[in-house]
């Protein structure tokens, strides 16, 4: 209506992602909800520039665009080349203001988003390479960004952490991880990155029989001490390295304390596993694999 020509978007991931709903719609038309699932636009968006506040999203680098359909209780997940930014801003300066709480979900979304690119399917040695330096800079400096916000080696690190998690998952893509906190996000407007810093532990655990040797090299990157350990020992540090963290940054141990119903878990469950962030999770779940791994986040 206003004749507009470009976008700009400031701020963290709902920013960004509303940028991307708004330059998709406006090209191809229609509603936004046409667009959920993979590649479904046929034009070009308008000039993007996205200016980044927080280290976690990734969302002003990527072609991810997670909305919220309030009728169904869902986020939706549109993963589209086309809504990738033309330009993205990442400065730690940007990322001071972040209060403890906000700079502890949002990095450990960052990590969710190497791990689960460090494990999927379609993992490439670059999306390796990415994934893991990413892993070592947040578990080297989120700790240290949330006890003092103007640390600004500790924030430098955390964006650039950031910034290689998304180059990781842009391209590897993701895992039940985010499928399944899409659906609390949708249900219970809960914040995404405490969402996946609770299930990761619990989702990855399922996985890990599928990429032992991967989750060793987790626990590496993480800082863990795992030669001379078996491989099924080895790949248990990542999960314990994964919670230790979680628990420094001061992250609920578990979803009840979020006020999530074992009631909801089944209808969660089935929206989880048709959302195109689980395609390339490393194992495969049935429904009550997912309703299994719920309960056992509670």
């Amino acid at each position: 209506d206003n004749k507009c020509d470009m976008i700009i978007s400031l701020g963290g991931g709902s920013s960004h992602d509303c940028g991307k709903g708004i330059g998709i719609v406006a090209t191809n038309g229609g509603k936004i909800h046409d667009y959920e699932g993979v590649d479904k636009s046929k034009k070009a968006m308008p000039p993007f520039i996205a200016i980044n506040t927080t280290a976690g999203t990734a969302s002003e680098m990527t072609r991810f665009c997670i909305i919220t359909d309030l009728s169904r209780k869902v986020k939706m997940a549109i993963v589209d080349w086309r809504v990738t930014p033309n330009l993205a801003i990442d400065d730690p300066l940007l990322m001071v203001g972040m209060p403890p709480a906000l700079t502890a979900a949002t990095g450990m979304d960052a990590l969710t988003h190497a791990v689960e690119a460090y494990v999927s399917t379609i993992a490439t040695p670059i999306t390796d390479a990415c994934a893991l330096k990413a892993m070592e800079l947040i578990a080297g400096n989120l700790r240290a960004a949330v006890a003092n916000g103007s640390d600004m080696k500790a924030r430098d690190n955390m964006c650039y952490a950031e910034y290689l998690a998304g180059m990781a998952f842009n391209n590897a893509s993701l895992g039940h991880v985010h499928a399944m906190a899409h659906q609390l996000g949708g249900f219970y407007d809960l914040p995404h990155g405490v969402c996946n810093a609770i299930l990761l532990p619990h989702v990855e655990r399922f996985n890990m029989i599928a990429k032992m040797d991967r989750f060793v090299n987790i626990a590496r990157a993480m800082g863990e001490k795992v030669d001379g350990l078996s491989l099924r020992a080895g790949a248990e540090r990542a999960l314990e390295a994964i919670k230790m963290l979680s628990e420094d940054v001061g992250i609920p141990k578990g979803l009840k304390e979020l006020g999530v119903k074992e009631e909801d878990l089944k209808i969660m469950a089935e929206n989880a596993q048709k959302d195109a962030c689980g395609f390339t999770n490393p194992r495969c779940p049935t429904l009550g694999d997912v309703v299994e791994i719920y309960r056992g986040a509670l």
